[in-house]
């Protein structure tokens, strides 16, 4: 499948977000540590944060499977899942595919975890009950782009310059409560504009932070149509995942399960709009042909040793 320009103007776009929302971040944690500490503060959280960031162990994929209660799948429960995986990860050039785990729920759901060369990729019993081999293909796709493109640790960097700047921001509150009563007593003033940034720092940090997972939702879409060679295959699973979500808030019956979430406070991007902009680059890529060089097969498969 030749890559249309529509898919490069995505994947820059999608990029410079993710630049800019990262910058958004760090800037707003060194504004916090600076109103705090002055200079040298802001020096020494930045290192501190940098080498945290470049120097922190990772979590073993095995650890986190087994916090999940996934267990480990063998080749020889589900040889076409591997033989899929294997050739994705080949596709992606990781250095070897990723450890696979099986989860015994009927979620339909996937997860990745790991880095390019030690991955793992956990998949549910709904997941391979209900998708066929097109439309799982492309959300194994979908996982692997998220450890080609280093996602995991990208979001692992936003979520701790998230927790520091609502700890910041505790902090300068804090200090401002322990100091009202000098403040009503005194001639001092008030910096306004600092208060509110110190009380509306988590919440605008918490913001940037989910619109950098939304963006990196939209590139590994992206990636998983490029690796399989059929957006199709994974808008028609996006559309399955969320009939069954919508299903399930409705066996629940929770208050209000009909009002849309606002799309600010959403991890991922709205299903719709995946769904469009997926089926948008199967047309310009395609031109309404059948999907070349793509992994599906004409039937289903099954995992065996349930």
């Amino acid at each position: 499948m030749t890559t249309p320009p529509l898919w490069k103007r995505h994947s820059l776009l999608n990029r410079l977000q993710t630049l800019l929302l990262l910058i958004f971040l760090v800037s707003y944690l060194a504004l916090i540590g600076w109103l705090l500490w002055g200079r040298s503060g802001l020096v020494w959280l930045l290192l501190t944060g940098a080498a945290f960031a470049l120097f922190s162990p990772a979590a073993s994929p095995q650890l986190i499977m087994r916090v999940h209660r996934a267990r480990h799948l063998a080749a020889s429960e589900a040889p076409q899942l591997y033989r899929l995986v294997s050739e994705l990860a080949q596709r992606a050039g990781l250095p070897q595919p990723p450890t696979l785990y099986y989860l015994p729920s009927a979620m339909i759901n996937a997860f990745a975890v790991g880095t390019r060369r030690r991955a793992a990729v956990a998949v549910t019993a709904g997941l391979l009950d209900t998708l066929d081999e097109r439309e799982l293909a492309g959300v194994l796709a979908h996982e692997l782009s998220h450890v080609d493109n280093n996602d995991i640790r990208v979001m692992s960097l936003a979520d701790m310059t998230t927790r520091l700047t609502s700890a910041l921001s505790e902090v300068g509150q804090l200090l401002l409560l322990l100091n009202l009563p000098l403040i009503l007593v005194s001639d001092t003033a008030v910096i306004w504009p600092v208060v509110l940034i110190m009380i509306f720092a988590p919440q605008l940090s918490a913001l940037a932070q989910l619109g950098l997972s939304r963006v990196r939702e939209y590139d590994a879409d992206l990636f998983a149509a490029a690796l399989t060679g059929d957006p199709a295959g994974l808008a028609s699973a996006l559309v399955k995942l969320e009939r069954s979500q919508r299903s399930l808030w409705r066996r629940v019956l929770l208050p209000g399960y009909h009002i849309p979430e606002p799309s600010l406070l959403r991890t991922h991007p709205p299903t719709e709009e995946r769904v469009r902009r997926l089926l948008e680059l199967e047309r310009q890529a395609n031109n309404g042909k059948p999907p070349p060089g793509s992994l599906c097969r004409p039937r289903g498969w099954a995992l065996g040793g349930r």
